[in-house]
């Protein structure tokens, strides 16, 4: 089940600093301590589902289950059993799977970025190729479209056009996706916008694209904003038709 999940609120008296080039190693350093290991992975289990457990134990009590393909967000191994994974799946089943029951997005084939940068990334493997591209945001002009809910007597802005922003951690956004368009062979696909308008501060820089040739799928997976406001999201293309997306706070 590919899901957006976690609201995140935004604080409009406050300013945001969009990431630039001297707080790249900042940020991977910050990256690489969180998120040692922490990555997307799609179940693979011969029984077309793996169960979810409690611990880290396969006598540890079942608290859900998840299908064979999906995709889930796999942390850090247990400190005991290196070979259990925390995973989060939704909101409603996030626990331990035994590595063996999931294959990690960055161990399928990779396609090559060509550019990536502030505005724009580029990605060409053979006939496949992604353009990304993103710009600045204008808040002002788009104002009308946030909503705001009550959080303790207080009215903050945590919408887009109905939808649950990501990427501000109380800030104003400052950059947010033009466009996402995938080519593979005689097959191109956009992304939807209503899939990536809500979705602000991506970082261009921290974008993978990976192929799984033997499905047909290709996975673009991303890390964006930075601090508090840091998300992960996973873009699914199975056979030439776009099926969807995962969010997560990877931390």
């Amino acid at each position: 089940m590919i899901v957006d999940s976690i609201t995140t609120i935004i604080l409009t008296k406050k300013t945001y600093k969009p990431l630039k080039a001297n707080k790249v190693f900042l940020l991977v350093a910050i990256l690489s301590i969180q998120m040692s290991f922490a990555q997307f992975a799609k179940i693979v289990d011969k029984d077309g589902y793996v169960n979810v457990r409690e611990n880290a134990d396969a006598k540890s009590k079942i608290v859900g289950k998840v299908n064979s393909d999906e995709i889930v967000y796999a942390y850090e191994p247990d400190e005991k059993n290196k070979n259990w994974l925390n995973v989060y799946y939704n909101d409603k089943i996030i626990g331990y799977i035994h590595s063996s029951r999931v294959q990690l997005i960055e161990s399928y084939e990779p396609v090559s970025p060509i550019v990536r940068n502030e505005n724009k990334a580029v990605f060409k493997s053979g006939n496949i190729k992604v353009d990304i591209i993103s710009g600045k945001f204008n808040y002002k002009e788009n104002k009308k479209f946030f909503s705001s809910s009550d959080y303790n007597g207080q009215k903050i802005e945590d919408k887009y056009k109905g939808q649950p922003i990501w990427g501000t951690d109380g800030t104003i956004p400052q950059t947010y996706y033009q466009s996402i368009t995938v080519q593979i062979g005689d097959k191109k696909v956009q992304i939807p916008n209503r899939e990536i308008e809500n979705l602000f501060n991506p970082n261009n820089e921290f974008t993978e694209c990976h192929f799984d040739r033997k499905n047909d799928t290709l996975y673009i997976t991303t890390i964006n904003s930075d601090g508090a406001g840091g998300y992960v999201a996973l873009f699914k293309i199975v056979n030439g038709e776009y099926k969807g997306k995962m969010i997560t706070i990877p931390f």
